[in-house]
């Protein structure tokens, strides 16, 4: 069983309260449409940064949640990403991989390990607190609040079909640079 991802982040930003999100590759497109107004920045164009992008802004600003909304072939990327945020033991960091498998972005090419790859077991044996595996809409919408308020870090890996839209096919966006201003700008005034 597997879980369109757009329905998922539909899930994600209706729960996630004031919380910086940092959407990276498929998951972005459709992150625009869903939460224009939101604090988050995209990480695009830097493939395996979400992660760490994601724990800087955790560390900077513990007040908030930090929720990293990354994928399969980014995440392996940058593998050792894991071992640093565990060591950094962010509490307030929620690290979702969207697992289908493939580089989706780059014409959807079977990622080492295919879908055989656990990235729950990986953060769970780096230091995360807790990782969970989950296929299902209806165990996400359970189980989210609680994943939410979870003392981080925690990893939640969804098996995902392929999102309709990547960055490559998707319109609109903005340059990093400017991403960054605005969500500095954002943070300073809330």
């Amino acid at each position: 069983m597997a879980i369109k991802p757009e329905e998922a982040l539909r899930l994600i930003a209706g729960a996630r309260g004031d919380a910086i999100c940092v959407p990276t590759m498929t998951t972005s497109p459709a992150w625009r449409t869903l939460a224009p107004d939101d604090l988050s920045v995209t990480c695009i164009g830097f493939m395996g940064g979400a992660s760490a992008l994601g724990l800087g802004l955790a560390l900077a600003r513990p007040d908030r949640r930090v929720i990293v909304l990354d994928g399969d072939g980014s995440l392996l990327m940058q593998l050792g990403s894991l071992a640093t945020i565990a060591g950094a033991r962010p509490r307030n960091l929620v690290h979702v991989v969207f697992k289908n498998g493939v580089y989706h972005t780059s014409g959807s090419q079977e990622i080492p390990g295919g879908l055989a790859v656990d990235f729950v077991m990986m953060a769970r044996a780096a230091g995360y607190r807790d990782g969970w595996s989950l296929g299902d809409l209806d165990d996400l919408r359970r189980r989210l609040p609680s994943i939410l308020a979870a003392e981080g870090p925690v990893l939640v890996e969804l098996r995902t079909t392929l999102a309709a839209e990547t960055p490559v096919t998707a319109r609109g966006g903005a340059p990093f640079h400017e991403q960054a201003e605005a969500l500095r700008t954002r943070l300073r005034g809330a």
